[in-house]
């Protein structure tokens, strides 16, 4: 048995990974790579396989980080099948045409400006949103704790991972020359107090481990403490008549967050400053700005039986969790601009949950200059993307190419995460009783997390092997686990061409930084004879920066 890891290798996005064994060749997941343009790069790169030998993909959950890339592989000629729950499949059918959507939107973007520059050769998406519909017809919905022989030596069965609806960590049984090995692919693990979903699984024995590791390196605050900072946050935004601005993914943090604004009103009851905080809450509009959101919860609200016994009893004395008075959904892009023409202070939940695609860019732009308005994240932000940038302090971003100076209070509370932290990661592991795998391959996660997680199980787990694969490592799963590099990075070839666009990229944003330095000083004529002297002294050195790079220094 052989196992190529294709994606998601010192990196959180682009999960895919190959499985050769009992004369069949499958994939785990096929998820697109988001975040800096190394990654993204790998989007439009052929797949290191051939497609039409691949016999079938298992796939964890329908986050497009672990499913993006199906509809670009049934285009390219795989015909399937692709195994997964129903719920996962459910929510595919809405992911999928959504992110095609997204790929031929940003395509006639990038081509108009093709078109004005005279350019004759035009670009194509990764896939279209037709295309994305099409491939629905090779997903075959599975149950959860079903034993499925997909082939002859090998079966499998989905576990709830408790990540996300339908999320699923996948057990599978291969049996080669009379010997019977099983590995387990976790996907994503669930954070514990999610508190629409089920805990994760624990799974009692594995010979080999690929477990994700997107938070090794850190802890989540407890589920009370992030209700109150929530709670907190928003009351001191609205009560200074500014805006709350939540970047969500729109499967699974928007309809947690929705739960958690329902569900606030039954705590501390007898606390009269907590039940002011919450009487203002209740008065203020939540708008969930997003159609996928919308059809999502729809999805949840079909999907209930999937959910914790916690939110069964809520569902039975007739308390819908993902309702409430003064939530209200945007379906069309004029209630969407609506929303920023509006002084009224509000809650305003808005996909894509890092800030790189979709309608929360134009609220951005809309409130992230205001001191007033509180940006809050409630999930990952992936290396490169707009909403790292942001967490991390930038002073100023680019938003749908106009710079903004990031007034705005910036929160996160990574309560929120669907992902397990370091100690759930560490309780995973501890709860393979009856036989502990050989060997774990750490995926899905940042090289600091991946460290210290690596060094975290070593020094908790006796005699077990950690492994942090590179892209295009193979692994053959026997006693001597031999690996061989059979792969080369696409991106590694374009290298010092991306090298070269981020120091384009830093001499941009310095000069534009400049200029409205500049356009201000003129303005208000507060430039000494000594600030403009340095300032061309400075625009002399850019200028000695770009033709040194034109020149390839």
């Amino acid at each position: 048995m052989k196992i190529t890891f294709l994606g998601a290798t010192k990196a959180v996005t682009g999960s895919n990974f190959l499985v050769e064994g009992a004369g069949k060749r499958f994939i785990v997941d096929c998820g697109l790579h988001q975040g800096n343009m190394k990654e993204e790069l790998l989007n439009d790169k052929p797949f290191d396989y051939d497609v039409r030998s691949i016999d079938f993909m298992l796939l964890t959950h329908a986050h497009i980080d672990h499913s993006g890339r199906i509809p670009k592989l049934y285009k390219d000629g795989f015909k399937g099948p692709v195994y997964a729950t129903k719920a996962t499949c459910d929510l595919c059918s809405i992911m999928l045409p959504d992110s095609g959507h997204i790929q031929e939107t940003e395509m006639e973007i990038k081509n108009k400006k093709r078109r004005r520059a005279g350019k004759k050769e035009l670009l194509e998406p990764l896939y279209t949103a037709k295309d994305a519909i099409d491939c629905m017809e090779i997903f075959e919905p599975e149950k959860y704790d079903s034993l499925i022989d997909v082939a002859e030596g090998i079966t499998i069965r989905f576990n709830d991972a408790g990540h996300m609806l339908g999320s699923s960590i996948i057990e599978v049984w291969i049996t080669e020359g009379g010997k019977q090995q099983k590995i387990v692919f976790t996907g994503d693990i669930g954070n514990n107090d999610i508190p629409l979903l089920a805990s994760p699984t624990m799974i009692d024995s594995a010979d080999y481990l690929v477990m994700e590791s997107t938070y090794g390196d850190r802890l989540h605050q407890r589920n009370d403490e992030k209700a109150e900072m929530f709670l907190d946050i928003v009351y001191e935004t609205i009560s200074r008549g500014g805006t709350v601005v939540i970047p969500s993914f729109a499967v699974g943090r928007t309809q947690e967050i929705l739960y958690e604004l329902n569900k606030i009103k039954d705590q501390h009851t007898d606390d009269k400053e907590f039940q002011k905080k919450y009487e203002m809450l209740m008065k203020v509009s939540v708008y969930v700005d997003s159609p996928l959101a919308v059809s999502a919860t729809e999805i949840f609200r079909k999907n209930m039986n999937l959910f914790s016994d916690e939110i069964k009893e809520f569902i039975k004395r007739g308390d819908n969790p993902l309702e409430f008075q003064g939530l209200k959904f945007t379906q069309s892009v004029e209630d969407s601009k609506a929303l920023n023409e509006s002084e009224e202070p509000c809650i305003i939940i808005s996909a894509s949950g890092m800030c790189d695609v979709g309608r929360i860019k134009h609220h951005l732009k809309h409130n992230i200059w205001n001191p007033m308005n509180t940006i809050l994240f409630v999930g990952y932000q992936a290396n490169g993307t707009l909403g790292r940038r942001i967490v991390d302090g930038e002073k100023t971003v680019k938003v749908l190419g106009e710079e903004f100076s990031v007034n705005a209070r910036v929160e996160y509370i990574e309560g929120f995460s669907g992902h397990a932290d370091q100690t759930g990661l560490l309780s995973f592991v501890a709860s393979f009783n009856s036989r502990m795998p050989k060997h774990i391959f750490l995926v899905h996660g940042d090289p600091d997390a991946q460290i210290t997680l690596e060094g975290k199980l070593k020094k908790e787990i006796d005699g077990v092997e950690i492994h942090i694969p590179e892209y295009g490592q193979e692994y053959t799963l026997d006693e001597g686990l031999e690996v061989e590099q059979r792969f080369t990075n696409p991106a590694q070839k374009e290298l010092d061409k991306l090298e070269l666009i981020e120091k384009m990229q830093n001499l941009e944003t310095e000069l534009e930084q400049m200029k409205h330095a500049l356009k201000e000083d003129i303005r208000l004529s507060t430039s000494s004879d000594e600030d403009m002297a340095k300032l061309n002294n400075r625009v002399n050195d850019l200028r000695t920066q770009i033709i040194q790079i034109m020149n390839g220094k």
